[in-house]
């Protein structure tokens, strides 16, 4: 039994104890949470201040920035009135000026008036006297003359027509007298006309190359964007290009064979490549130019070799080779001038001469028809002076001057020349006498707009109806072109014959050209 008091007693101490510890435990966990909380509200306390106050620094600098543009408006508004006012009053002045300048005008026009009136009424009175005047004349005149005015004035008119009849009459008689001498000249210009308009075929056979191309979709491609591509090919080569509805074929038209070859040769290249633009195309052209120039030379040298005639100075061998694209009276040049070489040689064979000579003089004796600078000179003298300058034998120079017989025979080569080169022209369907003087005016009109100062190109286009002249820049001014042109067409009007009428388009232009290193 006391063995369980103590127990109890034991326990209830141990109770008490324990009670005593929790509560201080309790206690103690109570204050640090109480004391964590008043921290952590001091914190949230701070920062809400801070907060607080940013929201009103912001909301005061909105608030200032606010009222800054409100003041800029107003100053805005109230410098745009003091600007009004000013307008107004500059307005107000003006008005006041113009209204000043209104009634002293109004009152010189017054001035003015009054004194026109014045003066009407002296002229008034002044007509009615020379009135007066001229009716006392007229009186003393019907009285001296017998005859009244009406009377005087229908003999005058009668008089004056029987006077104007012959004159009339005799100036008809003139202009028939006139008409009967020049009727038999006008005939011959009109079927001289009549005949160039209608020898069309012949001349396209001799200034038409037709160039084929694989597809109607590269016509596009060579007319280019708004006919840039096509116009700069005219300028470049001087030859006028035809696009027409022709399927897969371009017509090249001008009168002079090396510029066709030259154009020909060059759009077959551009086609080939593929590039066709303007700078591109004057690059190619340039190009062709030198391959032309080079072929050329190279038929004057196949020419000489097949013909066995050596020694030439190379500027008469390359004339030579220039001869394959001329043409005398519609014959092809060169191969009327090998036909002439080998019946030369024949001929002086069979005359016991030496036909090397003959067959050189034949060779030569057109040289005259294609010379770079064409002077005012017949083709034979021409010949003739360019073999003496490149050094031939003075029985060949003889031969070439005399076979037109502009010079006199020295040797018996010039005769054997001379009928060598009638019998080549003579063959049946050799030459077109049309064609050459259809070939020959255009080359006039081409050199008569080069002799003109500042002239740098000019081409004869569209069978000679158009005439375009290139100019320097630098040279004429556009006010100057007008001139030109005008200056041209009338020396044409005055100086050359020609079937319809011919257009003169001078053209300049300006190029900068850069270079970018």
């Amino acid at each position: 039994m006391p063995t369980i008091v103590i127990g109890a007693i034991a326990l209830c101490l141990g109770g008490v104890g324990t009670f005593i510890v929790m509560k201080f435990i309790v206690k103690s966990s109570y204050n640090n949470r109480l004391k964590e909380a008043e921290a952590e509200a001091e914190v949230l306390k701070k920062n809400k201040l801070i907060e607080v106050k940013e929201k009103y620094l912001n909301l005061k600098e909105e608030y200032e920035k606010q009222v800054a543009q409100r003041n800029q408006k107003i100053q805005q508004a109230e410098v745009k009135i003091q600007q009004t006012e000013a307008k107004v009053q500059q307005r107000e002045m003006q008005q006041n000026q113009l209204q000043s300048d209104f009634n002293r005008k109004n009152s010189e026009l017054e001035a003015i008036r009054s004194n026109l009136d014045n003066q009407l009424e002296v002229i008034e009175h002044k007509k009615k006297e020379l009135d007066k005047l001229h009716k006392q004349e007229l009186d003393q005149l019907e009285q001296i003359s017998g005859l009244s005015a009406d009377q005087a004035k229908a003999k005058l008119v009668e008089s004056l027509k029987e006077e104007a009849k012959t004159e009339a009459m005799s100036y008809i008689n003139e202009i028939m007298d006139e008409a009967k001498m020049t009727a038999n000249k006008e005939a011959k210009r009109v079927v001289v006309q009549t005949i160039q308009r209608v020898a069309t075929e012949t001349a396209i056979e001799n200034s038409v190359t037709v160039f084929h191309i694989e597809s109607d979709e590269m016509k596009g491609r060579i007319i280019g964007r708004e006919g840039r591509n096509i116009r700069a090919l005219e300028a470049a080569t001087g030859i006028e290009i035809i696009v027409d509805d022709t399927p897969e074929a371009i017509v090249l038209s001008g009168f002079d064979p090396i510029r066709r070859e030259v154009a020909r040769l060059a759009l077959h290249q551009l086609v080939t490549d593929g590039r066709i633009h303007p700078a591109r195309i004057e690059e190619v052209v340039a190009k062709v130019k030198k391959q032309v120039e080079e072929e050329v030379i190279e038929t004057g040298k196949r020419t000489t070799i097949d013909l066995g005639v050596h020694g030439l100075h190379p500027e008469l061998i390359r004339m030579i080779g220039k001869m394959k694209y001329r043409s005398s009276y519609g014959q092809n040049l060169l191969q009327h001038a090998r036909e002439t070489a080998n019946l030369c040689a024949i001929m002086a064979s069979e005359l016991g001469l030496n036909p090397k000579k003959a067959k050189r003089a034949g060779l030569l004796h057109d040289i005259g028809k294609v010379p770079d600078d064409e002077p005012e000179l017949p083709h034979a003298i021409l010949g003739m002076k360019l073999a003496e300058k490149y050094k031939e034998k003075p029985e060949i120079c003889n031969a070439i001057g005399a076979h037109h017989d502009e010079t006199e025979m020295t040797s018996l080569l010039s005769p054997i020349v001379q009928v060598c080169d009638a019998i080549s022209g003579a063959r049946p369907g050799a030459r077109r006498e049309i064609v050459e003087a259809y070939i020959k005016r255009l080359n006039d009109l081409e050199n008569l707009a080069l002799s003109y100062p500042g002239v740098l190109k000019t081409y004869a286009i569209q069978a000679g109806r158009e005439l375009r002249v290139i100019v320097g820049a630098d040279k004429i001014d556009d006010k100057e072109t007008e001139t030109l042109s005008f200056d041209i067409a009338k020396k044409i009007q005055d100086e050359m014959t020609y079937p319809g009428q011919v257009k003169i388009t001078v053209i300049r232009e300006t190029r900068a050209v850069s270079f970018a290193k």
